[in-house]
């Protein structure tokens, strides 16, 4: 992931519109307070690095760039001390100003931020704070007023794949084509985390399939799911039960990544399903009242389902017990199941 830290502005992959208004901030000399934020893995740090490095010669670095990340402390001593020292010494020989790139400022209290708001005014003739966090809401609007304030959103499949080809292609990993796809999918727009599935999956199995990235991430392939809709559409209680325990434990799956991929079937409906009756050669037995009552589940009963499905998401981030929540799911689908019967 370090190692391939973009250097440089024109070696980031994305979001370019926010890049090209920051170099020309730079090159016109009249860069402004900044605060980026957006979820984990976008280039908001790089992006920032890759700013002073272009700003800063080498050795100026250490003297004109103070970096402080949410591990290191950042309560109002720090503020009033190491950080209020930096900003209002200036520099001697150098014109220009100096830069705070304060990393993950949503850790910061409350105090801290409201010291900070003085320091970034009184100071901002010879120094810039560039505020870096992934949650807007946890920076007081007093400093959101302060700054320029660019969003990092999660990085689209089309900018992702050219840069993992460029990391596979430098590292001589073996990767298939459904292998890149369940990258992507997995990392849901976080570059960082692409990369780290991509590197364990081909420190563990050597060659990086789509099988091999799901078992990597303990995360349920789309063949275990259709196994489990179809013993909770197909089976009575207890059978669907004791089969979807065995393949929990079997796979080390966790019921939260079960629901969310559930969520996905029974949200978008019909697709999804069509391409698993489609499989050649599907293992699964359907019956009259199998999958095919998924795809076009009258809305009336989608929505009650849905509904458990939430409550069901909503325990288990609350910590209740998984094999409890796993009876209730499977009841909400042979419920569902019934209705769908009965209006038939």
């Amino acid at each position: 992931v370090e190692k391939y830290r973009p250097q440089a502005l024109s070696e980031l992959v994305s979001h370019r519109d926010i890049l090209s208004t920051v170099q020309r901030f730079i090159s016109e000399d009249r860069l402004p307070h900044l605060l980026l934020y957006g979820p984990p893995g976008t280039g908001k740090t790089s992006t920032i690095l890759a700013c002073a490095r272009q700003l800063y010669r080498e050795r100026e670095f250490g003297s004109m760039v103070l970096e402080l990340n949410a591990s290191d402390d950042r309560g109002i001593d720090i503020v009033r001390g190491p950080i209020l020292s930096f900003a209002s010494t200036r520099t001697i020989f150098k014109k220009g100003f100096k830069l705070v790139i304060l990393d993950e400022a949503d850790a910061m209290t409350q105090d801290a931020q409201n010291a900070l708001r003085r320091v970034i005014e009184k100071f901002t003739e010879n120094t810039r704070f560039c505020l870096i966090c992934n949650y807007l809401s946890k920076i007081i609007p007093a400093l959101q007023s302060r700054c320029t304030r660019f969003r990092f959103g999660p990085l689209t499949p089309e900018l992702m794949v050219p840069r993992l080809q460029h990391v596979i292609q430098e590292e001589g990993v073996d990767v298939t084509e459904d292998g890149m796809k369940a990258l992507v999918t997995l990392s849901s727009g976080d570059m960082r985390r692409a990369l780290n599935i991509l590197q364990s999956t081909s420190m563990a199995f050597g060659k990086v399939t789509e099988e091999n990235v799901y078992t990597c991430t303990g995360h349920p392939l789309k063949s275990d799911i259709a196994n489990i809709l179809d013993w909770m559409l197909n089976q009575d209680f207890s059978t669907a039960y004791r089969k979807i325990m065995e393949l929990k434990t079997l796979k080390g799956l966790a019921l939260q990544d079960i629901l969310t991929e559930i969520h996905l079937f029974v949200h978008r409906g019909g697709e999804r399903l069509q391409m698993i009756l489609e499989r050649p050669n599907s293992p699964l037995p359907f019956t009259e009242c199998s999958l095919l009552s998924t795809v076009d589940f009258p809305p009336s009963i989608r929505i009650q389902l849905l509904i458990k499905l939430a409550d069901i998401e909503y325990r288990l981030a609350a910590g209740t017990s998984e094999k409890i929540q796993l009876s209730s799911l499977i009841a909400a689908f042979q419920v569902t199941r019934d209705l769908v019967v009965a209006e038939a």
